[in-house]
């Protein structure tokens, strides 16, 4: 974990209300593995207070981008960053996607900003020689963020763009792509979208990794104020900031 004052290089809008922002942090880009996350300090004020955690969407040589909707203060100020601003990141946390796994096939699955992690995943698995099958769920058109991702399944709950349905719906249309194969499948979105996700694949063996959103205030596990039921804990917790954010969605309780 290192701590730097990273000079901004891009800021622009992709999507409805997203924003993609690179920094250059050659000190944390290089030792950052896909699914891993930042902690950001938007500004040098006391509000917001404290660090937003915002996860790592790609990374370009010496420069590390993130992608996020402005929702709160913190979020607008991060937006309206300029050229040759500085922010004050902390990273890379947590523990990203495991890469070491023998499965040729891979399936993305994200909901609306769940995207966020998948542009450097897709690079990292291209990297390994995996087919990739993306599939990308929203309410509407507007909730599809399509930027760093590929081969791409497309489903809206209202139909305005591509299958109509949600990603379970698009999951199985697709079956016939993926029948009979051995694949591994890695997510993020909603917490409902997740539990679906878990609920369709209880009864097969296709390893599904979930990068699970939460509130975290430190980011590396000395507030205790992420915890998420673990089957194999012990202690019955874990935390999302130290443990995870992405776990084997078996192991986890959501």
């Amino acid at each position: 974990m290192y701590q730097a004052l990273a000079c901004v290089t891009d800021n622009k809008k992709i999507a409805e209300n997203i924003h993609l922002i690179e920094f250059e942090a050659p000190s944390i880009a290089n030792v950052i593995a896909p699914g891993q996350f930042l902690n950001l300090r938007v500004n040098d004020n006391l509000f917001p207070l404290l660090r937003r955690p915002f996860s790592i969407c790609d990374v370009n040589n010496d420069r590390i981008s993130v992608m996020f909707n402005v929702m709160g203060e913190g979020t607008k100020i991060l937006s309206q960053k300029k050229l040759n601003d500085y922010v004050d990141i902390l990273g890379p946390l947590g523990n990203g996607f495991n890469l070491t796994f023998n499965e040729k096939k891979t399936v993305i699955i994200s909901g609306g900003l769940g995207a966020a992690p998948f542009p450097y995943l897709t690079k990292e698995l291209l990297n390994r020689d995996k087919e990739i099958i993306t599939i990308v769920g929203g309410r509407s058109s507007q909730d599809i963020i399509k930027h760093g991702l590929t081969n791409l399944f497309i489903t809206t709950e209202d139909g305005s763009e591509g299958l109509k349905g949600n990603v379970i719906d698009c999951l199985k249309d697709i079956n016939n792509l993926l029948f009979e194969t051995q694949y591994r499948v890695f997510t993020c979105g909603p917490n409902g979208m997740i539990k679906a996700i878990k609920k369709y694949f209880a009864d097969n063996k296709i390893v599904v990794e979930a990068s699970v959103e939460s509130a975290m205030a430190c980011g590396f596990g000395i507030c205790q104020g992420c915890p998420i039921e673990h089957v194999q804990s012990e202690d019955t917790y874990k935390l999302i900031c130290k443990d995870g954010p992405v776990f084997n969605l078996n192991d986890i309780i959501i």
